[in-house]
């Protein structure tokens, strides 16, 4: 059973940064993607950003596009997501998610589609002040 635990939130400054992470854990496999969720109160969840195990490669939404960035350690099955520049509107619970296959199978530049994703844990809260 995939395991997925997000960590890192807390409060930031508008304009300031957060680096979140990500532990997985229970499979083993080459060829999957995770992904970086998030919702804000009274709103959906959405999907914004995405790193394949192969080879690495991101997909981001355009709107975190410039102020996200996504890696990886895939020896210690760890992804990260550095967020700077946030904005007040970032605050939300933040989740990762698992899926098979790379990127490029669920996102776009729009985001990413949470229903080829298991999304898991907790999440962890960022909370961004103005």
């Amino acid at each position: 059973e995939v395991q997925l635990q997000a960590s890192g939130g807390g409060l930031a400054q508008a304009g300031g940064s957060v680096r979140l992470s990500c532990e997985a854990s229970g499979f083993t496999a080459d060829d999957y993607a995770i992904g970086w969720f998030r919702q804000a109160p009274g709103k959906g969840r959405e999907g914004f950003s995405c790193i394949s195990s192969t080879d690495n490669t991101a997909a981001y939404a355009d709107w975190v596009k410039g102020r996200f960035t996504i890696s990886s350690d895939n020896a210690k099955n760890t992804v990260y997501l550095q967020m700077n520049s946030l904005k007040p509107e970032d605050t939300a619970v933040y989740y990762c998610a698992f899926a098979w296959g790379s990127c490029d199978l669920y996102c776009t530049d729009y985001g990413c589609y949470d229903r080829q994703f298991s999304v898991g844990g907790k999440g962890t809260q960022v909370t961004v002040s103005s």
